[in-house]
């Protein structure tokens, strides 16, 4: 038997800042950068009851872990659930299996922040979120620790919840937080573009598009919602979390490509070629970028990992005994 941890969102809780999940994920992609393998998201969905079964998975070696996420959403219950199993990549052994719903604003934030930080400008300080929700609020308390922010423009459709937005981010934040009634004036001489949304048609107009700005794109993972329109693909350095995502999920991307305005050659970058260093990034402070995030087990293995050591120096949790396959697989 091995003695794997288990850790409930009440433990994981508070156990790491922004800073230290940006850290530990844009560890992760420079590993993805070097050759870590990782798989985009395998979604299988049901049409009655509604809901979808996902998961996805990294081997992060140099952090000595590997796992991933499984999840559902929808269905009866009308409510979603995720799991995180955590395994040692050196033994394969299982590590931890965490209740990872706490764990999610926190580490897709950070790897929209380390998007940010190897594709925006230096001296980008204004930010426009397009959203309100759970998934917004991360990614902004992200950014805010790769870039010095001034200002911030958030608009959502209901009014109420924007402006819940600006007042929440105004007690955390140093910069300027304000809510905006479109989302045509949230982008309006925006350095950065952030959309966390679970919009179907593009949420904002790419001609408004300053020169140098820097667009990340997180909530665009089916082939039939986009977030961006084509003008936004066209016009931008276009890099992903994983390249093979561009026309599997990436309905923005998808439809670009559909309509004509761009090909497959259009993909500039996986993130992880960015941090290692391989791919240049941004060239020029006139360069429009996107990062696309569409959610993989690399931020999910390098946040995973860092909340395990952190609960095993706090002694948080409690142990469940695996069996290894040398032991249950007895044939009788």
């Amino acid at each position: 038997m091995t003695e794997t941890l288990f850790l409930t969102s009440e433990d994981v809780t508070g156990l790491a800042t922004p800073a230290e999940y940006v850290d530990a994920v844009r560890d992760g992609y420079r590993q993805r950068g070097q050759g870590a393998p990782a798989e985009p998201r395998t979604k299988l969905a049901s049409d009655d009851p509604k809901g979808m079964l996902t998961t996805y998975a990294a081997v992060l070696p140099d952090t000595g872990a590997m796992g991933g996420y499984m999840y559902d959403a929808g269905f009866g219950a009308r409510d979603a659930w995720f799991m995180t199993p955590l395994f040692d990549a050196d033994s394969g052994e299982p590590l931890a299996l965490l209740d990872g719903a706490s764990m999610n604003p926190f580490k897709t934030g950070a790897v929209g922040a380390v998007g940010v930080d190897a594709l925006a400008r230096e001296d980008a300080e204004t930010v426009a979120i397009i959203g309100s929700g759970a998934q917004a609020r991360g990614q902004l308390r992200a950014v805010d620790t790769v870039r010095d922010l001034d200002t911030v423009w958030v608009y959502s459709p209901t009014p109420e919840n924007r402006e819940d937005f600006a007042a929440q981010m105004n007690t955390q934040l140093d910069a300027s937080v304000a809510s905006v009634a479109s989302s045509a004036a949230a982008i309006e001489g925006a350095d950065i573009v952030i959309t966390a949304t679970t919009a179907s048609d593009p949420v904002f107009d790419g001609e408004t598009l300053e020169p140098g700005t820097h667009v990340t794109a997180m909530g665009q993972y089916h082939p039939e919602k986009r977030e961006l329109d084509t003008t936004t693909v066209e016009r931008a350095t276009y890099v992903f979390d994983l390249r093979a995502r561009a026309m599997r999920d990436a309905g923005s991307f998808i439809h670009a490509v559909d309509e004509g305005v761009v090909d497959e050659d259009h993909v500039h970058a996986e993130l992880g070629d960015v941090v290692a260093g391989t791919t240049e990034g941004r060239t020029s402070d006139e360069e429009i970028t996107v990062f696309d995030s569409g959610g993989t087990g690399i931020e999910t293995v390098a946040a995973a990992y860092l909340l395990y050591e952190r609960a095993v120096e706090q002694e948080l949790g409690t142990t469940l005994d695996f069996a290894p396959a040398s032991e249950a697989l007895t044939g009788e």
